[in-house]
């Protein structure tokens, strides 16, 4: 199923956002940009200045490109960080949990939320490869939840992959759906399965482009490049890995490999990688080097 980007469905008015990372600030972005009050949690001042700062910083260039239409100050202003779950708003219409790839760690902050929200609240995780019917069994509530697993850069990601566990309801999918519109995104609605469509096939491609440097079959901008030139690919499985973190890549990789076999067994160069602290954008040095 997709859906056209132009919609009357509106966003809700209030939105809560469990971690201030990048994909967090972007989720909050997003939101606060299509009209919702948004509360971010992160704990510490330090952390919770810096997803502040994220998700400023993020509003101030939409605004300079023109992609939003009321100032900056405005937008940032619907944008609050707290330091625990326990401050969300009870009237969240929605809540997304998007902290690292923990699944112990991720239900224990959305069963924390569902005891903070209204029983209306709609849950959500952004996990792009974990089980949301594992996820699910430590809700009282797993018809409010799913899996809505945004894309980085957020804000300039036309996709939304929506993830349907067993005991979801109709009118939860019914309202990601909406929200999905009203970001001017467009959905790919999928059954829960290890990777979902996304992971499963973006790590697939991103693990062969290693293999191949670690083969020496050539260097990584060739290898990005005959996938950006000859396939249109907007950019290429290393130059990607680099930008989505390549211990987010291997922790992934992982999972899948312990779900699905021995296709998506990470090579030693990304172990190796990780190992040294090379994880990409993040850490200024992965497949390639960054300013």
């Amino acid at each position: 199923m997709s859906t056209a980007a132009m919609s009357t469905a509106s966003a809700p008015a209030v939105v809560g956002v469990i971690g201030g990372g990048r994909m967090g600030a972007g989720i909050a972005q997003s939101f606060a940009a299509a009209g919702s009050s948004v509360t971010v949690v992160e704990s510490g001042e330090r952390a919770a200045a810096a997803a502040l700062d994220r998700v400023a910083t993020g509003i101030e260039r939409a605004a300079e490109r023109g992609r939003i239409g009321e100032p900056a100050a405005d937008v940032l202003g619907r944008v609050f960080v707290v330091g625990s779950v326990d401050e969300l708003p009870r009237a969240c219409g929605l809540v997304v949990e998007a902290v690292p790839e923990d699944a112990s760690l991720k239900a224990r902050l959305l069963a924390a939320a569902e005891r903070v929200v209204s029983p209306a609240t709609v849950l959500a995780s952004n996990t792009s490869s974990l089980s949301v019917t594992d996820l699910a069994a430590a809700l009282s509530r797993p018809g409010r939840f799913l899996g809505m697993h945004f894309f980085n850069p957020v804000p300039a990601s036309e996709l939304i992959e929506i993830v349907v566990a067993p005991e979801t309801g109709e009118e939860t999918l019914r309202l990601a759906l909406d929200w999905t519109r009203a970001l001017g995104k467009k959905d790919v609605v999928v059954k829960d399965s290890p990777g979902f469509a996304s992971s499963r096939l973006g790590v697939t491609l991103g693990l062969e482009a290693i293999r191949m440097v670690e083969e020496g079959v050539a260097e990584p901008e060739a290898i990005d490049d005959a996938m950006s030139l000859g396939y249109r690919h907007p950019m290429g499985p290393l130059r990607l890995t680099d930008l989505v973190g390549l211990d987010v890549r291997l922790a992934i990789a992982e999972h899948l490999h312990a779900t699905l076999g021995e296709r998506f067994a990470p090579p030693r160069l990304l172990r190796d990688k990780v190992a040294r602290g090379e994880l990409g954008r993040k850490t200024g040095r992965g497949f390639y080097a960054w300013p």
